[in-house]
């Protein structure tokens, strides 16, 4: 089966303690907060939020639960701990050792991977949209339509050390493709900041969505609209611990917000430019840098060559690469040089090179057999990781 493709087979495995979901239909109004609302991943926001005047009624969602369907695809294309928690996105949760639990677009899904040769297979927990379109979301979200083999194989053709690397750290380090402004959100969240905030700032962000499920004691949300979030103040997202940060997220919210075809349309139009033009229409967001601004190309805009340095991938084009100017101090003028010394080797998906050789760094990408991988080993390998990945912001 071609990478991209999914199996019609099901397997039914009913797991009913995996998951809590509202009972009734619910009516929630913006002006104040429901009782029966689930706690969700993070504290919840502040009593005092600025509401709108609308009432809006939750359609009925579409459950589909109980049934793991495999992706179709085999485990050298895709590995949950090489992709997942490798710092290009902070929404998903490792629900048991092998299984992260997300949203993805309207879906609440979990993913599971016994070990790294097994394939991947979902599990749809709920759906504020129609259940048949969960595949293609999932599809998208991973960029199964990129062969990984191939990209790698090119790669291995052009450096022979990317091969020696990429055995190191093992098969199915995909680079995602996410939604534009929920990536944008998340590196805004990211500047100088440490994992677990970042995760708790993002939830935060993530709880003014509509509600979706309780998965083992996570709170899970739909992202909410550039409009929801324009109800927030940065007074109240500095009371949440967002700290200076608030300041930018407001502003880049109000930008956004002023694009005459809406800011998420406005976001996704980007992948139709060259990286140049991404970049510097990404910059003129309030806190977003040529560092962020690659970070937001490479996992939501198709920028598949962007390259975001920082010092780890600094010292990776060093060794790699440029080797004649170890010791020399980072600076913007560098950084252009490093992008373009991993364009000139790698290609036109120099992006997803950089991110195999950066997972190298990581820790935690030795412990990637998942199946023999105790909670604390996982949550101590996540402490190291901690120092590598927090570069990016």
């Amino acid at each position: 089966m071609k990478p991209g493709q999914f199996s019609s087979k099901t397997q039914t495995l009913i797991d009913p303690s995996l998951l809590r979901l509202p009972k009734r239909r619910r009516t929630t109004t913006t002006s104040s907060a429901s009782s029966n609302t689930p706690p969700p991943l993070t504290s919840p926001p502040p009593k005092t939020l600025k509401t709108s005047t609308t009432t809006t009624t939750t359609s009925r969602r579409s459950l589909f639960i109980g049934q793991w369907i495999p992706l179709g695809i085999p485990p050298s294309e895709l590995s949950l701990p090489l992709t997942l928690p490798t710092g290009q996105t902070f929404r998903w949760r490792r629900t048991s050792p092998d299984r992260f639990t997300g949203v993805v677009g309207p879906h609440l899904l979990s993913l599971r991977q016994p070990s790294p040769d097994s394939p991947v297979s979902y599990l749809l927990h709920s759906s504020a949209e129609a259940s048949s379109s969960a595949e293609a979301a999932i599809a998208d979200y991973l960029n199964l339509s990129i062969s990984l083999g191939e990209v790698w194989s090119g790669f291995a053709e052009r450096d022979a050390r990317f091969a020696e690397a990429a055995g190191r750290v093992g098969e199915g380090a995909r680079v995602l493709r996410q939604d534009p402004w929920e990536c944008a959100m998340q590196f805004l969240c990211s500047s100088n900041n440490n994992i677990g905030r970042i995760e708790r700032m993002v939830g935060t962000l993530s709880s003014f969505g509509e509600y979706l499920g309780t998965v083992r004691g996570h709170g899970f949300y739909r992202f909410p609209s550039v409009e929801r979030l324009a109800e927030v103040s940065e007074e109240e997202l500095r009371r949440a611990g967002f700290g200076y940060r608030a300041k930018y997220i407001v502003g880049a919210v109000k930008l956004l917000q002023s694009k005459p075809e809406g800011g998420e349309k406005w976001l996704t139009s980007l992948r139709g430019l060259e990286l140049p033009e991404v970049i510097d229409a990404l910059c003129t967001l309030p806190g977003v840098g040529p560092k962020v601004a690659a970070c937001i190309a490479l996992f939501s805009l198709d920028q598949h060559h962007a390259i975001p340095v920082d010092t780890h991938v600094w010292q990776i084009a060093t060794r790699y690469l440029i080797p004649e100017l170890a010791g020399a101090r980072l600076t913007p003028k560098l950084s252009k040089d490093v992008a373009e010394a991993f364009v000139k080797k790698y290609g036109k998906y120099a992006g997803w090179a950089q991110t195999v050789l950066f997972i190298g760094e990581l820790p935690s990408h030795k412990a990637t057999d998942i199946s023999n991988c105790s909670i604390e080993e996982m949550k101590s390998a996540k402490r190291k990781r901690v120092k590598v990945i927090q570069s990016r912001g």
